[in-house]
């Protein structure tokens, strides 16, 4: 019999290991170079999922509709609340019974954590009972009177944050509160006017070009009075007045509403539409050369978005435009198309997340941090939460170019 040997590992003889090669040494550090830089990417998810508002028994919805800003890591979204009720799958799961309040979440941390607020209770934010609520309006507060606006708003103020409601869907009167100070306090209702439409249902979508100048994109009732079409109002006045600039795209059979727009330059911007025609249900893409005086139709981002749903749309610090939409068919999905073209072509889908337990859900709201990383905003329910339907944020940091 042989000597006994005891094994050891591949590049032990004897017992005896032989000396490193300096070149393994250099790979051995490189390797762990490698390691420790790629720690970032690989020590956590991308995207992370963070719980802004849930509540059992409640219906927290739609952040499209009310709007969303920030200030660095300084955030602040606007949502609808009430109690939840299992109405059916056609409906949204919003007692109709009961008390519907417009609420707003800060996050002074990135989007990490987060605080409800309820200017309401000070008589702030506060729209008429005529048609837009699938509640009912709060009786503890009334609702402010419309007042002229006296003084010419600072749009390029650092705490500047503007908020656009409607109180009806179709022919709605519009009206618009600012602030100074984070949207802790608003000053307000102004109405906005109707430029000769049967009404207008706008939301919060603007560009700042100076201290007294913004386009504001709105969505104005259809000829039968029903939503709608998209428009661009102009003020150079600090929003004493209001011009009418155009509107978006011919007036469809079916809707074009919800604008969301970029700019691109001092004269060009981009606006995507959410559509319905027939059983088409898909996001459209503008883009005007003339700063909102004329529009050209472009290719779609989205060409199926499921039963319908409104584009969040931003121009990230790399120059690159990226969308988010909430995906209402199986799986149900909040998902990101991203173009490295001014939206002349848009990647395919990123999936944020596609853990939907139904197809009530999405209406996206989107903003940047410092740091790159996108906070997405939106209503969602899925089977880990139980039915409520509350708002998520997903902190994403896109794929590099």
């Amino acid at each position: 019999m042989g000597e006994k040997r005891t094994y050891l590992g591949p590049f032990c003889q004897n017992g005896v290991y032989p000396k490193t090669p300096k070149f393994t040494m250099r790979c051995l550090f490189l390797f762990l170079f490698l390691l420790l830089v790629s720690l970032p990417i690989f020590g956590q998810p991308n995207p992370v999922h963070v719980n802004v508002y849930h509540e059992e028994g409640k219906f927290g919805g739609w952040p499209a509709n009310w709007g969303a800003w920030n200030w660095g890591n300084e955030i602040l979204v606007g949502f609808a609340q009430g109690d939840y009720e299992d109405l059916g799958e056609e409906r949204h799961h919003l007692a109709r019974n009961k008390t519907e309040r417009h609420l707003l979440a800060r996050s002074v941390d990135g989007g990490i954590s987060w605080t409800i607020e309820d200017p309401g209770a000070k008589g702030s934010l506060l729209l008429p009972n005529n048609g837009v609520f699938h509640g009912q309006p709060r009786t503890d507060v009334l609702p402010e009177k419309p007042i002229p606006l006296q003084s010419p708003i600072n749009f390029t103020h650092p705490d500047f944050a503007l908020t656009v409601r409607t109180d009806n869907i179709h022919a709605g009167q519009s009206r618009f509160w600012y602030s100074y100070d984070r949207g802790k306090t608003w000053a307000g209702p102004h109405l906005l006017p109707s430029f000769g439409t049967p009404g207008m249902a706008a939301r919060t979508d603007y560009q700042v070009y100076g201290e007294q100048e913004a386009i504001l994109f709105v969505t104005t009732a259809k000829a039968n009075g029903r939503e709608g079409r998209p428009a661009a109002l102009h003020t150079i006045d600090g929003g004493i007045t209001w011009t009418f600039l155009s509107h978006i795209g011919e007036e469809p059979e079916g809707f074009a509403i919800m604008p969301a727009s970029v700019k691109l330059g001092e004269n060009e911007l981009y606006v995507a539409v959410r559509r319905r025609e027939e059983d088409r249900r898909f996001i459209a893409g503008y883009r005007s050369l003339d700063k909102g005086k004329t529009w050209l139709q472009e290719i779609d981002p989205v060409a199926d978005c499921g039963i319908g749903n409104p584009p969040a749309l931003l121009q990230m610090s790399d120059g690159r435009l990226c969308l988010i939409y909430g995906h209402r068919a199986e799986p149900y999905a909040i998902k990101a198309r991203i173009s490295a073209d001014k939206g002349k072509t848009w990647s395919e889908d990123q999936i944020i997340r596609a853990d939907g337990a139904n197809r009530d859900m999405g209406y996206p709201r989107m903003v940047q941090r410092p740091d790159g990383k996108l906070v997405i905003l939106y209503y969602f329910n899925d089977q880990a939460t139980g039915p409520e339907r509350y708002i998520g944020a997903s902190i994403w940091e896109p794929p590099h170019p």
